[in-house]
């Protein structure tokens, strides 16, 4: 989950509210201290922390709760007001022709950042071209060549080519059709001279609209001279954040946008591509407190979908709220889950489940969903194109065969049998709706307790 630690610790110190109607100045000087506490651990600026933490002070004390609000709630209310002012706008980023410089220490995740990128404005219909000019890591090419192929982007770097701006230049004019231009530059392993002149020359070359400057969310107080550096050479206009799926404290990250008097333009956590998202700072803070985010949640459902119908013509998920809901289509379903991201990240993005209850699971319990979901696929493998259909056909007898095909317990198959079941009746709640914007209309739903299993093979 995004920063979570500190998350978890924002929110530990919040619940000690719990139950309080009101909260007196002890209360919230405890408060004050814990959350205090938790940006600090999670290195984030002394200077930020104080100013944050003043700021929370002085409202909780002077500002009367509207009626009918926990003491909880409120002082919630205002840590996630002061938080989104602290990380600020989002990067301006237009989705128009531009050319973008991607700076950076070498593996604060560059490389793969310009795919992601690429392939984000793919999405919304641009053409994007990654320009790899990085001469100094071995190895560089030949990621940047694999990444863009996976993101479906046009690519441009020569490997028997030392000079990184005539690669630059020759990149443009050899992608001269495309919209978007991604200037991958080399990183060191520390701000050496010699990057700080090559990163120069390439920008002064390819003339960007933006630079960006990407770090690793575990980079910590380094940061700041690290942004101070980038920011005197060739200024910089936006952040991006990457690696925020680990262990990461990510506090440095937000220091060093304060530093460069920028703001974050993308969060980058996973491997492939699609593990990207633009930063928008009300939806970021809100899962960091465990309020969800259900307009990045339905997004990466309505884009799931998209692409699992693209792979599977014979597929329409509009039918699943038409007629009768088979196992082929939960099999769909699963499949467009796995394309929205890590499931932990998801369920970040629910409403009431990330948060508070995402802490008292335990560490492998996404691991155990993962399984279980691996499980249930191998067992509609095992099943005949009837039993697909017709699940409510599948008896005793059959469920020892699928068992013996698949080498699955026969407690599994009655498990994916009732949860296709659970699945099947919540579908119905939501049968009659048009089209247009129902896919929030039925996130909105869920969130406010649409049934159960509403949350799919996830259990």
């Amino acid at each position: 989950m995004v920063l979570d630690n500190l998350g978890s610790s924002l929110r530990g110190s919040l619940d000690k509210l719990s139950g309080k109607s009101r909260v007196g100045e002890d209360d919230i000087e405890e408060i004050v201290k814990e959350i205090q506490r938790s940006l600090l651990q999670a290195d984030v600026d002394v200077s930020l922390v104080m100013e944050l933490s003043d700021s929370i002070k002085t409202r909780a004390l002077e500002e009367e709760p509207p009626g009918g609000t926990t003491a909880r709630d409120h002082v919630l209310s205002i840590v996630y007001e002061e938080l989104v002012d602290l990380v600020g706008e989002s990067t301006d980023i237009p989705l128009e022709n531009q050319t973008i410089l991607l700076a950076g220490l070498q593996g604060s995740g560059k490389t793969t950042t310009s795919a992601k990128m690429a392939w984000w404005f793919s999405k919304k219909g641009l053409r994007p071209a990654v320009i790899q000019t990085d001469t100094f890591r071995p190895g560089a090419y030949d990621q940047a060549k694999e990444m863009c192929s996976r993101a479906e982007v046009d690519f441009y770097g020569n490997p028997d080519n030392d000079d990184p701006v005539e690669i630059a230049r020759k990149g443009l004019e050899e992608t001269a059709d495309a919209d978007i231009h991604i200037v991958d530059t080399a990183g060191r392993h520390a701000l050496e001279d010699d990057l700080i002149a090559e990163i120069e020359e390439i920008e002064s070359a390819v003339n960007p609209d933006r630079n960006l400057l990407v770090l690793d969310a575990a980079i910590g107080q380094g940061a700041k001279d690290q942004a101070k550096q980038f920011d005197k050479s060739i200024g910089i206009n936006g952040v991006v954040i990457t690696k925020l799926d680990g262990t990461a404290k990510g506090g440095g990250a937000l220091t060093a946008v304060n530093e460069t008097d920028s703001s974050i333009a993308f969060l980058g956590s996973g491997e492939t591509v699609q593990d990207v998202e633009r930063f928008e700072p009300n939806s970021f803070i809100s899962r960091l407190l465990g309020m969800g985010d259900l307009g990045q949640l339905t997004e990466r459902v309505q884009r799931a979908m998209e692409e699992t119908q693209e792979e599977e013509e014979d597929w329409d998920p509009e039918d699943m709220l038409k007629g009768q809901f088979t196992l082929k289509d939960m099999r769909h379903q699963m499949n467009a889950m796995n394309k929205m991201g890590p499931l932990d990240q998801v369920m970040d993005m629910i409403p009431g489940m990330g948060g508070g209850l995402m802490d008292e699971l335990p560490d492998d319990a996404m691991d155990v969903t993962k399984d279980r979901m691996r499980a249930f696929e191998v067992i509609m493998d095992s099943m005949t194109e009837n039993e697909l259909e017709n699940p409510r056909s599948v008896g005793a007898s059959q469920i020892r065969r699928i068992s013996r095909g698949s080498g699955k317990d026969e407690e599994r198959i009655r498990e994916l049998l009732q949860q296709h079941k659970m699945m099947s009746q919540t579908l119905k709640q939501f049968q009659g709706m048009g089209q247009g914007g129902d896919m929030e209309r039925m996130m909105k739903k869920m969130q406010g307790g649409g049934g159960g299993g509403g949350l799919g093979p996830f259990g």
